[in-house]
């Protein structure tokens, strides 16, 4: 029903602007207007992981929902978690329109928003009206003309502590200039410093712990990686996520389009984005939770990326394209997939591919 329903409304949404058609489903959300999900959840497909009780490894990425307004209707929708954001402390608009670009043929977009949002304040009202039974992360960013960025990420961890499941330092939007200059080693331990620091205070002060994880970019040079990682294990971050759109055109087939700046999200990300998991879940030994993002459009691509070294997968431009019903569809996957390797657990699968997906080449 829901496969057809979307079928329907497929049409539509497909001939006005894509950003038009992401405030339609956000407004359709708001209205209570979404598919339910029915039934109890397999419990073989829940993890425990910073402490949290996830029903499913299944989550909605960073960018879906920038302004905290339907944190509820997602999780309602049977997603395991949400992620709000990327906000940052004072609003702004992003870059100039148009800054969305569909690439039908090969389930992409290409996307330079520029952290589009309405500021701490008024994302933080509407989490404080109506907090969701659930997990839901803070996806938190700099502003663009921040002259002490990595200020502006202390603040949002000091702004949303009271409300967050817990939080995404985001350091790989290629839409920002300068942004992913945060994931240089010297510069990326500094802000970690102070991140982790301001949660130390917050904790001292009787507040819980919330996990920390940094969402790196799938275009960082083979070099890097390793110095990187080192930073991020000294440091104790709770989580890695892998990773952000790219600015890589591999397979993009449209040339046109293809010149359109700005990151690509969806399918011809996929084997990048893996195959930079499977190198951080090596680099790390399997001991950091990974967050696996990016091309995510089957039960298929779910299973890789678990095996890849994922303990937890976040979706946004799979059900741009697939529709709603591709989280049933998933999560039916992954319960045949544990049935037909006679396994406890989906966990006890994480990484279990890493080192074939390791040795692949970045760009396949």
């Amino acid at each position: 029903m829901l496969d057809m329903l979307f079928a329907l409304c497929r049409p539509l949404l497909g001939a006005i602007d894509p950003e038009q058609a992401h405030e339609l489903t956000l407004r359709s959300l708001e209205a209570g207007v979404y598919p339910r999900s029915h039934g109890p959840e397999d419990p073989r497909l829940a993890t425990t992981t910073w402490g949290l009780a996830f029903p499913n490894p299944l989550g909605m990425a960073a960018g879906f929902d920038k302004d905290a307004r339907v944190a509820g209707p997602v999780l309602g929708m049977g997603l395991g978690f949400a992620e709000i954001g990327t906000v940052t402390p004072k609003p702004q608009p992003g870059n100039p329109r148009p800054r969305v670009f569909r690439l039908v043929r090969d389930g992409a977009l290409i996307n330079r928003l520029g952290f589009n949002n309405g500021g701490h304040a008024a994302a933080l009202a509407r989490l404080q009206r109506r907090l969701p039974a659930g997990i839901v992360g803070i996806n938190v960013g700099a502003n663009k003309d921040a002259t002490d960025r990595s200020a502006d990420y202390v603040e949002g961890i000091r702004c949303f502590y009271d409300v967050a499941s817990y939080f995404t330092i985001n350091i790989s939007s290629p839409n920002t200039p300068g942004l992913r200059d945060l994931q240089a080693p010297a510069a990326l331990d500094d802000l970690l410093a102070r991140v982790l620091a301001a949660r130390s205070e917050l904790t001292a002060a009787g507040n819980p712990s919330r996990p920390i994880v940094v969402k790196l970019a799938p275009d960082l040079a083979e070099a890097d990686l390793e110095p990187i990682v080192r930073v991020l294990t000294a440091r104790g971050v709770d989580g890695i996520a892998i990773g952000n759109t790219t600015l890589s055109r591999v397979g993009v087939s449209d040339p046109v389009l293809a010149k359109q700046a700005g990151g690509v999200s969806g399918r011809p990300l996929f084997h990048r984005s893996t195959v930079l998991l499977a190198r951080v879940h090596q680099l790390t030994a399997g001991r950091i939770p990974l967050i696996g993002i990016g091309g995510i459009h089957s039960g298929a691509t779910a299973i890789a990326k678990i095996e890849a070294g994922a303990t937890l997968l976040q979706l946004y431009t799979g059900l741009v394209f697939e529709g709603p019903g591709l989280v049933a569809r998933i999560k039916h996957d992954l319960v045949h997939y544990v049935e037909d390797r006679g396994l406890r657990r989906l966990v006890d699968a994480v990484g279990c591919r890493a080192g074939e997906w390791a040795g692949k080449p970045l760009d396949g």
